[in-house]
C-alpha cells in the first residue's frame, strides 16, 4: 500500500506549491510543495542546502514529492500502522507525517489507531499538534482536523490551505478562513484590507500587494499564497514573541539577580540588550519588512 492519486492530491492542497524558497512561520527555509534542508532526499536532489533565493519548476516538485513520498513519509506509516488499515486512513497518516515527520507515529493518535480505537484516535489527533514555534497556529488547526475527517471518514474535502487566493469580483457564499485570517493579520500590521469578511476582493488585494512590496522575501503579485501566509504568520509569532520572551528575559533576571545580592539593574539590562539582539537577529526579515514599510520603500 501505498499513498493513492487522492492522498497525494490532499498533501498538495494542503503544502501548496512555491517556486521561490521561502521562510515558514517558525524561520524554516522551504521550498516547492513543503521542502526543507530536514529531508535527505530533497537534499540528494538539490545537491546542496537549500538557500535564500533558490527556485525549483513544477517537474523538479513533482519528481522530489514522489521520491520524498516513497522514501520518507510512507515507510514510518506503512511499518508501525495496523494490519488491516484502509487506504483513506493511510493518507491521512501520511499527510500528517509529512508535515510533523515521522515522530507522529509514536503519538498518542497513531497509538489509539494501532489500538483499533479510531474514533478516539480522530478526536485526539483533530485537536492536537497544531503548534509551530510554541504557537497555535490556525492553518494547523484547520489541516489537523482535515486530516482527522479524512482518516475517520475517508472524505477527501477541505479548504486546501495551501492553494493560492486570488482576487475574484464575486463575494463567496461562505467566507474563506484563510483569507478571513490574511485580512485579520493586514489589518494588525498598518494593510487596511476593508471588511474583515473572508471575500477576496479588490480592497483585500490591494492590501496584500502593499504588505507583499515592503518584503524582501515575497512576490509582488497580491495572491495569498503559501509565502505570504507563512510570513503573515511569522510576524504575528514576531510580535507575542517581543512582548513575551524579551520582557519575560529581563524580569526574571532582574529577579534572580536582586536576590543573589548581584548588582541587579545592571544584569537585568544586559539580559534586555541581549535578549533584543537574540529578537533582531531571529526576526530580522519581519524587521526589514517593517523598516520597508515605514520609509515608504518598495522591495523590487
Amino acid at each position: 500500500m501505498k499513498t493513492s492519486r487522492q492522498g497525494v492530491a490532499f498533501v498538495e492542497n494542503h503544502e501548496g506549491f512555491v517556486s521561490r524558497a521561502y521562510l515558514d512561520p517558525t524561520g524554516v527555509l522551504t521550498i516547492g510543495t513543503g521542502f526543507t534542508n530536514s529531508s535527505t532526499v530533497f537534499r540528494t536532489f538539490w545537491g546542496r542546502k537549500l538557500k535564500s533565493g533558490d527556485t525549483i519548476t513544477r517537474d523538479q516538485n513533482r519528481k522530489i514529492l514522489n521520491a520524498a513520498l516513497q522514501d520518507e513519509y510512507e515507510p514510518p506509516v506503512l511499518n508501525a500502522m495496523p494490519s488491516k488499515a484502509k487506504q483513506h486512513e493511510v493518507d491521512a497518516a501520511v499527510s500528517a507525517v509529512f508535515n510533523l515527520g515521522a515522530r507522529f507515529t509514536r503519538w498518542k493518535a497513531f497509538k489509539l489507531w494501532v489500538e483499533g480505537k479510531k474514533k478516539l484516535a480522530a478526536e485526539h489527533w483533530a485537536n492536537n499538534y497544531n503548534k509551530a514555534g510554541g504557537r497555535k497556529l490556525p492553518g494547523l488547526v484547520r489541516r489537523r482536523k482535515e486530516e482527522a475527517h479524512l482518516f475517520l471518514t475517508g472524505e477527501y474535502n477541505g479548504i486546501g490551505e495551501g492553494t493560492h487566493r486570488k482576487a475574484s469580483d464575486i463575494k463567496p457564499l461562505e467566507p474563506d478562513p484563510v483569507v478571513k485570517e490574511a485580512q485579520e493579520a493586514l489589518k494588525r500590521f498598518g494593510f487596511d484590507p476593508g471588511e474583515i469578511d473572508g471575500w477576496m476582493g479588490k480592497n483585500t488585494k490591494e492590501a496584500v500587494l502593499a504588505y507583499q512590496k515592503t518584503h524582501p522575501h515575497l512576490n509582488n503579485d497580491g495572491i495569498i499564497g503559501p509565502a505570504t501566509m507563512a510570513q503573515l504568520r511569522r510576524d504575528a509569532i514576531a510580535v507575542k514573541d517581543s512582548v513575551q520572551k524579551g520582557g519575560g528575559l529581563s524580569v526574571v533576571s532582574g529577579v534572580g539577580a536582586f536576590f543573589s545580592g548581584l548588582p541587579w539593574a545592571w544584569i537585568a539590562a544586559g539580559v534586555a540588550v541581549a535578549a533584543v539582539a537574540f529578537f533582531a537577529w531571529r526576526y530580522r526579515d519581519v524587521i526589514q519588512r517593517r523598516w520597508n514599510k515605514f520609509r515608504g520603500r518598495e522591495v523590487a
